[in-house]
């Protein structure tokens, strides 16, 4: 299929804002254009998702035409023409959507944490929000199972369970209770729900028998044929298949949408359809393309008001995973924020006195007026403080989460015969990660750079040598979605118009040595050397611009690493940023955490009070994240 796409149009239909993009090719290379956006239109008074699209297409043709191009149109008789006809129309027009709530499922499996785990990492992967997971031993009863998917009324359910040729008698049990439910979808009420069955191949003719008059059941591949492999390709394609033809088809004004995202296939002579993707899945798809092309390690996060997503590519084999954190966000779920870490850890990173009395305050005044912004410098110092926090915990359910798979036996040879490692170990390596990838308001809109740099570094803890940015106008799922017509389009507007390099962070792992040398530095700078033995405790900031690299010559001291091994030097070329390279020495201590009630890597912050504030003040001036005179 050969195409020549010039001009791209693509539009995320969010919860309350549809954004719009146009890119066209310049000069051989792909470029953003401009950016629309309008409040989305899925609910009443409107009911039709098309009038907020056009709108935000509206912005974009208004936008280009200011820019000189007067003559330009990608809509006609109030539709998006495809393909593009002159000065009218565009090449390819893909769409993504969370409207509407996106994408709602519950799975099920016989083991929580093993094919219960699989297919709620199908769904999480494929861009659902997982309402529930069943399991025969998650210890409801089964009529508290039933009330469950009674009430929550999910779009679709994942059914798996059992390896192919195991028992099949708990999933008859899941299949009856399910059955005994007797579910209803939450959009189109004379429709069946649909449900996927991905289990045991000889439990089929049992889950038919229960199922197949009642819901509209799907069956594909087991999605955990054995234990120890995990095949979740089949059901994520069957949830994306279901996604279109049951929810999509059935939002108001999605009929439309879906008949108008089209590209063409030859030259322009015909068209084909694209699938309209959920937000979040289409996110997963950008991350996973630049993974691949590049053969890097990604971890990439979403903080937004309600929730904060986490998406990763780790490991040879680019093992993708995604979480959500449905109660960690920065306005509506600020106040779970609070409950989940506990006034002492926001506490931590604020480097001045507060009474507790004030900090709830904004907590809850932020909660019920999510718009407002901070007006004070003590203010957002507090925010970003929560903001820390928040990804931190996020971070570590990730970690939790993305995992090998778990029940596995495992082969070990002699030096691990005494190991306490287990199966379910997190495939999450700091250190050999390539870079992070921040977005979300309280990152990509934070007044200084710097501070999205800080805010990152202190909850990511990277270690070794990582590079950070943010997707300043949140991008990445009209990119994911792009992606499955045109990688070179995607990527190229990602490296160019959607990332802000922000810079590299040079830390070195272990643990915290007062008073000692952490590391010898040596980086070749366009304006000269930087040479210094770097005491813990520490940071440097150094400028070094965006396109531009430096050689660096790293020795860490007393066992720390940053990516060649305990104490060995490391030669690389780090690149720069707006921000520059940050050299953090401020350790990554293993220290319990009250809290939560589990061990926890951290940098270390002095105990004392005295020592504390003076610490903070020093690295945020260090980190130029603030106004010096606001830190008096």
């Amino acid at each position: 299929m050969s195409k020549t796409i010039n001009s791209i149009l693509a539009t995320d239909c969010g919860s309350t804002t549809t954004k719009a993009i146009l890119i066209e090719k310049i000069d051989g290379v792909y470029r953003l254009i401009v950016r629309g956006e309008a409040p989305t239109t899925v609910e009443a008074p409107f009911d039709d998702v098309t009038k907020g699209v056009l709108n935000a297409v509206e912005e974009v043709e208004d936008l280009v035409h200011i820019k000189g191009n007067n003559g330009r149109l990608i809509i006609k008789d109030g539709q998006i023409v495809v393909p593009q006809q002159g000065e009218v129309g565009v090449d390819a027009y893909v769409s993504t959507s969370s409207a509407g709530g996106g994408l709602q499922m519950m799975v099920a499996g016989v083991v929580k944490s093993m094919t219960g785990e699989s297919a709620e990492r199908a769904a999480l992967g494929a861009g659902a929000i997982v309402m529930d997971v069943l399991a025969t031993n998650d210890k409801r009863l089964p009529y508290e199972q039933i009330e469950r998917i009674r009430h929550l009324r999910p779009d679709m359910i994942l059914l798996s369970g059992g390896v192919n040729g195991g028992t099949t008698k708990h999933v008859a049990e899941l299949a009856e209770i399910i059955s005994a439910a007797d579910p209803k979808p939450r959009l189109g009420s004379s429709y069946q729900l649909p449900i996927i069955f991905a289990g045991n191949v000889k439990a089929r003719d049992l889950v038919k028998k229960e199922l197949k008059d009642k819901t509209d059941l799907m069956i594909t591949d087991n999605l955990r044929p054995t234990l120890e492999q995990e095949n979740l390709g089949p059901a994520r394609d069957k949830i994306h298949d279901l996604f279109m033809e049951h929810v999509m088809a059935q939002a108001p004004g999605y009929k439309n949408l879906m008949a108008w995202a089209r590209t063409i296939t030859d030259e322009g002579q015909n068209t084909e359809n694209v699938d309209i993707m959920p937000t979040p899945g289409a996110v997963g798809n950008i991350m996973k393309t630049i993974a691949r092309l590049e053969n890097i390690e990604v971890v990439g996060v979403d903080i937004g008001g309600a929730t904060t997503d986490i998406f990763s590519v780790f490991t040879e084999d680019q093992v993708f995973n995604r979480t959500v954190s449905a109660n960690l966000g920065m306005s509506y779920s600020i106040s779970n924020v609070l409950a989940s870490t506990g006034m002492k850890n926001i506490m931590r990173w604020v480097p001045f006195e507060m009474p507790e009395k004030d900090v709830r305050n904004m907590i809850k005044n932020k909660m019920i007026r999510p718009t407002t912004i901070p007006h004070l410098a003590k203010e957002l110092i507090l925010e970003q403080a929560i903001a820390k926090e928040a990804l931190r915990l996020a971070f570590i359910q990730h970690k939790e989460f993305a995992v090998t798979l778990k029940g596995t036996q495992q082969k070990r040879d002699i030096s691990e015969a005494f190991s306490q490692a287990t199966s379910g170990k997190s495939i999450v390596n700091m250190m050999s990660l390539d870079i992070l990838v921040g977005s979300g308001g309280v990152l990509s809109h934070a007044p200084r750079r710097n501070q999205a740099a800080m805010m990152l570094i202190d909850a990511f803890l990277p270690e070794g040598v990582t590079k950070l940015a943010v997707d300043s106008i949140f991008m990445m799922p009209q990119l994911g979605v792009l992606a499955t017509i045109n990688e070179e389009a995607a990527t190229s507007v990602f490296e160019k118009d959607c990332l802000i390099h922000l810079g590299t962070c040079i830390a070195p792992s272990g643990k915290y040595k007062q008073g000692k040398i952490a590391l010898e530095v040596k980086i070749e700078l366009p304006d000269g050397v930087f040479e210094e033995e770097i005491p813990f405790g520490e940071i440097r900031l150094l400028k070094l611009d965006v396109g531009e690299n430096a050689k660096a010559t790293i020795i860490p001291k007393y066992g720390n690493d940053v990516g060649a091994g305990n104490n060995k030097e490391l030669t690389t070329t780090i690149s720069g940023g707006v921000v520059g390279i940050i050299i953090d020495t401020r350790g990554r201590t293993i220290e319990f955490d009250e809290k939560l009630g589990v061990e926890t890597k951290r940098i270390h912050i002095p105990e004392n009070e005295t020592d504390r504030v003076k610490s903070l003040k020093k690295w945020m001036i260090a980190f130029q994240a603030y106004p010096k005179d606001q830190l008096k």
